[in-house]
């Protein structure tokens, strides 16, 4: 099959009929992983938010969650060419903050709640864990 559209790329993909290989294995394994490091970091920065510096709360685990994710994200570039799959670390952390975002838990434990400005910490967290590996991402795709 050619070129359906102009200035579009062709629509064949040999490669998808070659046969899976160490080198496909590796590379799923190290994106499982990434996605799994992804699990880990949202929640470590979901149970470090809460950290005050005296009387004074200092969310300084949505900064690094957002550095570690963006890492992740640029990790996984390198591991394949496909912006979606180089996003599934961000997906997963995404899921996981959504997850313990539910207030119907066993106990009824709630992850993100407190007084003044820790009542938006998930916002916080939402805001600064996805916008520097989106800008990675971004920056990828219009490269």
């Amino acid at each position: 099959m050619g070129p359906r559209f102009a200035r579009r790329r062709d629509r064949q993909h040999p490669d998808l009929s070659s046969s899976f290989t160490g080198a496909d294995f590796r590379r799923v394994t190290v994106l499982t992983l990434l996605a799994i490091d992804g699990v880990l970091c949202a929640i470590l920065a979901s149970f470090f938010l809460p950290i005050h510096i005296g009387t004074i709360p200092f969310p300084v685990s949505a900064l690094l969650a957002g550095l570690v994710n963006a890492a992740l994200v640029w990790a996984a570039l390198h591991w394949t060419s496909s912006p979606r799959a180089a996003a599934l670390p961000l997906l997963t952390w995404l899921l996981t903050v959504a997850v313990l975002s539910l207030r119907e838990r066993p106990g009824d434990d709630i992850v993100f709640d407190g007084p003044g400005v820790m009542a938006y910490a998930a916002l916080l967290l939402l805001a600064l864990g996805t916008l520097p590996p989106a800008a990675v991402l971004w920056r990828y795709v219009n490269a």
